[in-house]
Parts: structure tokens; sequence; C-alpha cells
């Protein structure tokens, strides 16, 4: 309604025909700005400014500037961006300073304003462009994150394809012989018969147990595997880290190292997504009575208390501590600090 206002200050029914004209060719220039791409776009941006310069002008009307604004933000070329916002600020800074010649006290009036309006042209441009590239970014991010999750997946396949086909492979084979042996035996020689039998079933309950050590080691991460990932997202997020301590824990049972590197996983998840960090560090520390891992980075930290209580996957953690009795402190002075305590539980050895 504002430009309106201005145009039908005039005394002229020209003036007016030719004022709503201009807002309407702009608003359809300012959507087409977001429709299409390429030189097309370019010359869209170039008649919305045009008509920004004629309001300005002939009707003291400045506020298409801001439209102009947010429209050149969008333009993600770096060069066409900075053509266009250097010829925006440039014309509406010029254009403002020869309508305080040719305009009324109406345009004096609305001095603050105006000034407001100069201001936003100048940052709104940089804002807009700068959120458009992180968002972009942090897509491009998410997209590698999960080319990542795919690639593990696929290794981990092969590799347990390959311990199956080493811990089954050859037992099962020596049983086929081994059956085989006995069958021909057992009329024969029933005494080497029942030797063949008995070693059949120590080799059965030989890959019984080497199969429940695999799905063991499969149902746990383990703490120095999960560092190598977390380097892998921090490299991908570009964020330089800063990891040292035990990264192989002793005697430690599966859970509680699971435990460790699933919220080691979540911690650095958080810092990638919320922190806006440039430097993560990580340190892993086992005495005899406990296991600390912190995690720390110089970023912005959560910003509200609902955010600590239960967002950004902090409450998942803290349950998962809860099965170790484990705790977890978080600290937001200079950036995010996430410290997680689980007392140490002595392994048992195979013999025991």
């Amino acid at each position: 309604m504002l430009p309106f206002y201005f145009i039908f200050r005039s005394s002229s029914w020209i003036e007016i025909a030719i004022g709503v004209m201009m807002i309407l060719i702009f608003f359809i220039a300012y959507r087409l700005t977001f429709l299409t791409s390429g030189w097309v776009n370019y010359v869209w941006v170039g008649i919305a400014i045009a008509i920004s310069i004629a309001m300005t002008v002939v009707f003291g009307f400045v506020y298409f500037a801001l439209f102009l604004a947010f429209m050149v933000g969008n333009v993600q070329n770096k060069v066409g961006f900075f053509i266009l916002y250097g010829v925006l600020v440039l014309t509406t800074i010029a254009t403002v300073n020869i309508a305080f010649f040719t305009q009324d006290e109406l345009f004096f009036s609305q001095f603050p304003f105006v000034l407001i309006s100069v201001i936003g042209v100048i940052l709104l441009p940089l804002n807009s462009y700068n959120s458009k590239k992180r968002n972009k970014l942090e897509t491009q991010l998410e997209a590698a994150n999960e080319r990542i999750s795919k690639f593990i997946v696929m290794e981990e396949r092969q590799r347990i394809a390959r311990d199956l086909h080493d811990t089954l492979g050859q037992k099962l084979s020596l049983i086929g012989l081994k059956s085989d042996l006995a069958g021909k035996l057992i009329t024969v020689n029933p005494e080497t018969a029942k030797k063949e039998i008995q070693e059949i079933n120590q080799t059965a309950r030989t890959a019984l147990k080497e199969v429940r050590e695999l799905v063991t080691d499969m149902r746990g991460t383990r703490l120095k595997d999960e560092l190598v990932h977390v380097k892998e997202i921090l490299n991908a997020a570009g964020i330089a880290y800063d990891i040292h301590g035990a990264s192989t824990l002793q005697h430690t049972p599966v859970l509680v190292e699971n435990v460790l590197s699933m919220c080691l996983k979540e911690a650095v998840t958080n810092v990638v997504k919320h922190s806006e960090a440039f430097l993560c560090e990580i340190s892993i520390e086992q005495t005899s009575k406990e296991i600390i891992l912190h995690v720390h980075d110089d970023g912005i930290g959560l910003s509200s208390e609902t955010d600590l209580e239960g967002g950004n996957g902090l409450q998942g953690m803290r349950e998962r501590l809860e099965f170790v009795n484990g705790s977890m402190e978080i600290n937001f002075s200079n950036g995010s600090s996430l410290t997680i305590r689980v007392p140490v539980v002595i392994k048992e050895s195979k013999e025991e």
C-alpha cells in the first residue's frame, strides 16, 4: 500500500498511471528473478533496479531498494552477486542524494527511515548471500556424510563377509571332510571313527565360540574406530581438531566402550550442526577409577534451557550413560565443553 500512497500524492493523472504501471512491472520483475536463471535473471534484476531509481527520484519512494536487497542476496554466482551488489548500493546512495534536491518536505521528514533503508541495502544482501551459501554448504555436508555412511556400511559388510568366510568356511569344510571319513570308518575301524566324531564335535564347538565372539564384536563400536569416523566428519565440515589421550581402552567391557563411542559420535555431530566452531578438541583419559571423555569446541554453544534439557541428542546421551552408571557435565564458557565420566569396570578374562 505504501508505494501507492506516494504515487497518488501527485496531481497529474499521467504520473499516477505511470507510477502504478511501474509498481506492477516491479513486482512482476521481482517474482521472475526467483523463477529464472542466467542472463535472463540479470535482465529482470536490472529492470527492477531501474524502476527503483525512478520511484525514488520521481515519487520519493525509496523502499523498493529493500526488496532489491533480498533479490540480489539470492544471486549465488559470486561475480554476478558482487556486480549487482555494487550497482545496487551505488545507485541507491546516488538516487537518495538526488531525491533530497528533487522532492518536497515529506522526503526530508522520513529521513530516519531513508537512512535505515540505505543501511539495509548495504547489509541485507551480504547477510542473505552468506546465509544461502552456508545452507548450501550444510546441504553438501549432509550429502557427504550420507555417502560416507554408505561407504562405511559397504566396508562393514565386506569385513563381515571376510570374517564369516575365515571363521566358518574352514571349520565347516573340515567338519564335512571328517564326517565323510567317519562314515567310511564306522564299519571298518569304529575306534578311529569315534575319534573323528569327537574331533567333529570339538571343531563345531570352536566354530560356535568364534561366531559368538564375532557377533559380540559386531554389536559394539570400538572407540578407536569411532575416532576415525569423527576425524572424517570434522574434516568434511572444515573444522580443525585436536585429539589426544588413550584411544584404546584397557580392560573395558564392549558395552561401556560402545556407549562412549555413541556419545562421542553424538557430541561431534552437535559440534558440526550447531556450534559454528573452528576448532574441536577431544581428550580421552582412563584412570584406575573412571574413564573421562572431554569434547570442547570454540563455537556459540546452545542458546536456551530447552536445548540444554532435551535438545541436540543430549537426552539420548544421558539415557545411554545411565546403563553404565555414567554422568555428563556441560559448560558453555568460551564455547561448549562436554565432559563424560564412566566408572571403570574390570573386564573378566577369558579364563575366568
